[in-house]
Parts: C-alpha cells; structure tokens; sequence
C-alpha cells in the first residue's frame, strides 16, 4: 500500500520528505531505499538522519557497507548494498552491529524488491519502502510504501 507519493524538484525538498518520514519511525525499524544511481537516496536518509538528531555529516556508504550515528540514544544506520549481490553469501553476521534493538536503519540497494520477506530475514523487521527515480534535472518521483506491493509509476 503506498503511504505516500511525490515529486521533489530539488535536494532540499528530498531531505524535507526524509524528515518527515523519520517522525514515523521507532527504535529497530528498517527502512529500504531504492532507486536508481544518484536518484537522492543518500539525500532522503540525510534528511531523516538530521530529523533523528544526528548531527555529523551524513555522506553515502558505498565503499564500507555502512555508517553508524549517534542520536540520542538510538542509533541510526545507513548501508549500502550495492555491492553485494545477495545476503545469502555473507557472513550472517555482517549485519549484526547495523540493525536491531537501539538502531533505526536506512539500507540502500536491498538485494531485491521482496527482501523484506527473504528467508534469511536480515531485513525482515523492514516496514518502509521507498522508491526514488529521476525526473530530469533537480526533480525526483518518491514512493513511500508499506510492506505491501511495490511502489508503482516511480521506476
């Protein structure tokens, strides 16, 4: 079921849509993030981060997988798994110290559509989808969706 969809026509407005989508969110909820490259998932969970109470710069994980922040007394993740090409071929454990219990995460590039429902079940406490895509220039279409079927119009 889609929560909510919008077109953003610039960076600003992105990181405003993260922030509100953090007001919705508690401790051990994960977030996947979708898109295409430089579609503004980095900058919707900058967005959000900040609502969150972090203050350091939030910058892409690409190269290390993730990054961990302090907020209060959560934390907040933010991967990156573009890399990977599964879960299943990792270390069960590479996730550990990103998502659970005092941790809101953000993962970008989930393995694919349905990893919420894999039965490894790394993701599996994940309750948001969103779906970022180009619209020329400064403008991006954004899905927020529950775990239901994927967001449509916006790939």
């Amino acid at each position: 079921m889609v929560v909510r969809s919008v077109e953003t026509t610039g960076p600003a407005e992105t990181e405003s849509l993260g922030a509100e989508l953090a007001k919705g969110l508690g401790e051990g909820d994960v977030v996947l993030v979708r898109g295409e490259l430089g579609s503004g998932k980095t900058t919707l969970v900058r967005g959000a981060a900040r609502a969150l109470g972090v203050r350091d710069p939030v910058t892409s994980p690409t190269f290390s997988i993730g990054h961990r922040y302090a907020a209060g007394t959560l934390t907040v993740s933010h991967l990156d798994l573009y890399r990977l090409a599964g879960l299943e071929r990792e270390d069960p454990a590479l996730l550990d110290d990103y998502l659970g219990p005092g941790r809101i995460a953000f993962v970008e590039w989930p393995p694919d559509a349905h990893a919420a429902s894999s039965p490894q079940g790394e993701l599996s406490s994940a309750r948001v989808r969103v779906t970022l895509a180009h619209r020329g220039g400064d403008r991006r279409h954004i899905c927020v969706d529950e775990l239901g079927p994927s967001c449509t119009g916006a790939q």
